[in-house]
């Protein structure tokens, strides 16, 4: 490829609306241009990467034994009516109405169309496990899409489905495709971490997530300072405190509390510190009423809260809620409440006593409230977000916070579309039963952007070789002088008989030009053809990511390069 003939509109200054490197650098490099908010064209150089990213992914679920296939876009509304996933998803869902009043949707995952599509077909035991995948586009109405290709509202993903007999045959499949995983980013020269995470909006048990390493990043985990434990934050769980001892309790008095309806005025008025202060929070859950119990100094992890009604939307209390339903708002405490009003608590909650919490009656508080005398608890679960601090649930070790890009995120699904979908197989009995499914995505899209976040400098991008759009660029120093040109040409011309994913830069431009665009782009290996270096049967070569610069003889100067082009990561 000649740079005179390549659309590749490079920017001197930083795009006023990018935020962060990978943003700012892949509009500079002119790898993608915005259209709308969250919404980008790709550009000749960023296709090549996003194909290079493709073509690993590919690979790699080929080699898993998944099939590929290709699904729609624009999806029929009610099997997502089915699923209860409509609802759930609510406005992060595109939609739309056809011609004839039907209700469709852009796609955002495709479970509610691989999994009828499946069952459709009358397998048998005999034609399972099955494994189908796509590289497809998805949409989802981000609110505030930001960050570029970190958070869009249209991405390019790789999704697989897996369909079993029995849970033992789906445990066998996704640890094959958490190993493809691996591979993956792995060749695509991530720095990585695997963490147990929170399934979100697909729902199921056990599940993974794969984040690359980003100090930008909007994702966050947590590790143990040992090394024994990895989770997303929505997810994380730290080790429950003890117990509280038994003992005599204070008993139960009511506090005129005026204008107090946070925490913080609260430990204000009283000077108690906020860990002794019991939160009271109300949700509606599909209509039911929840309150969560979490000490004043937590706050709920809403992901754990959903994941516990899963389809059914929960949303935190909003102001005609409380008038509504009888409780006022900033004074709500556990005691007396309705029993069909459904109280979890954290298990923070066990390590408290006498608590500080809402009287139920404005302006008013109690002290001295204390389970189960004063209010029950009809289920403790693990409901805080997580803290840089907590005790680790394994070994009791600190836990620190860490912040990455999810890059891919696998799923065991038991029965969870199968049976609201009817999907099913026939036995060796003849008997009809409901799928065991796995589902498994890798943001493409998304990949080429945490690569930009990983490997940039101040310069501009430095692609590990198995993403960067071309291996070696060749640069013509002097346009003007012939023999430069021709050895130019000639350098060109066997790298790309030797194999080499090359460019040569024979633009019209200025060398200084040309020099910051090689390193802007980000080619691994740069050759740079001179009427100084030619003086003395030389070219100049750079490894774009080291910055390691050296020489070599003219004769020698494909093989230097192609030498250097094997030691760039």
């Amino acid at each position: 490829m000649r740079l005179s003939q390549l659309f590749a509109p490079t920017l001197r200054e930083d795009p006023a609306e990018a935020d962060v490197a990978s943003h700012r650098l892949l509009l500079r490099a002119a790898f993608i241009r915005q259209v709308a908010a969250g919404v980008y064209t790709t550009l000749p150089l960023g296709l090549r990467t996003m194909r290079k990213i493709e073509a690993i992914v590919r690979e790699e679920m080929d080699a898993a034994g998944a099939q590929e296939i290709r699904m729609p876009i624009l999806l029929p509304a009610e099997p997502w009516k089915t699923t209860g996933r409509f609802d759930l998803y609510g406005e992060l869902l595109f939609k739309l109405v056809d011609r004839h009043g039907r209700e469709m949707i852009l796609g955002p995952t495709q479970e509610e169309v691989v999994t009828p599509l499946v069952a459709g077909e009358q397998p048998s035991y005999r034609d399972l496990p099955l494994n189908l995948y796509q590289i497809e586009w998805k949409y989802r109405d981000e609110f505030r899409p930001r960050f570029g290709l970190l958070r869009g509202r249209e991405f390019l993903m790789k999704d697989a489905y897996s369909f079993d007999r029995d849970e033992e045959g789906m445990v066998r499949s996704y640890q094959v495709m958490y190993d493809a995983y691996r591979r993956v980013f792995d060749r695509c020269g991530l720095r990585y971490v695997i963490v147990e995470a929170d399934p979100g909006q697909i729902g199921g048990g056990v599940n993974h997530e794969f984040m690359a390493r980003a100090e930008v990043g909007e994702d966050l985990f947590v590790e143990c300072e040992r090394g024994d434990y990895l989770a997303d934050t929505e997810a994380a769980r730290p080790m429950p405190p003890e117990p509280a001892a038994p003992g005599e309790r204070a008993a139960l008095e009511v506090l005129d509390t005026p204008d107090t309806p946070t925490i913080e005025g609260l430990t204000r008025l009283l000077g108690v510190p906020a860990s002794r202060t019991l939160k009271c929070i109300l949700f509606d859950a599909g209509g039911r009423t929840v309150a969560v119990l979490v000490p004043g100094d937590r706050e709920v992890a809403v992901p754990k809260l959903e994941r516990l009604f899963f389809p059914t939307p929960v949303r935190p209390f909003e102001d005609a809620d409380f008038a509504e339903r009888g409780f006022v708002k900033g004074y709500v405490g556990p005691q007396g409440m309705p029993e069909d009003v459904l109280i979890l608590a954290d298990h923070s909650v066990r390590a408290g006593a006498d608590w500080v919490t809402g009287a139920n009656e404005p302006d008013r508080h109690v002290r001295g409230a204390n389970t189960p005398r004063d209010f029950r608890v009809d289920r403790y679960e693990d409901l805080v977000e997580i803290r840089e601090g907590d005790r680790c649930p394994r070994c009791g070790g600190t836990l620190r916070i860490g912040r990455s890009i999810v890059v891919g995120h696998i799923y065991q699904l038991h029965t969870k579309y199968s049976e609201p979908l009817k999907a099913t197989f026939i036995d060796e009995d003849g008997i009809a039963k409901p799928f065991q499914m796995g589902c498994y995505g890798i943001g493409i899209s998304r990949i080429m952007a945490a690569a930009a976040e990983q490997y940039h400098d101040e310069a501009g991008l430095a692609w590990p070789r198995a993403l960067a759009p071309f291996e070696i660029v060749v640069l013509i120093a002097n346009r003007d002088d012939e023999r430069v040109v021709t050895e130019a040409e000639r350098i060109y011309r066997e790298l790309l008989d030797r194999g080499a994913e090359a460019v040569i830069d024979d633009r019209a431009v200025a060398a200084g030009v040309k020099f910051t665009d090689a390193d802007l782009i980000g080619y691994p290996v740069q050759v740079v053809v001179g009427r100084r270096g030619l003086e003395a049967g030389e070219v100049d070569l750079k490894l774009r990511a080291t910055g390691e610069r050296s020489r070599a003889p003219l004769p020698d100067a494909v093989s230097v390069a192609l030498d250097l082009l094997s030691r760039a990561p």
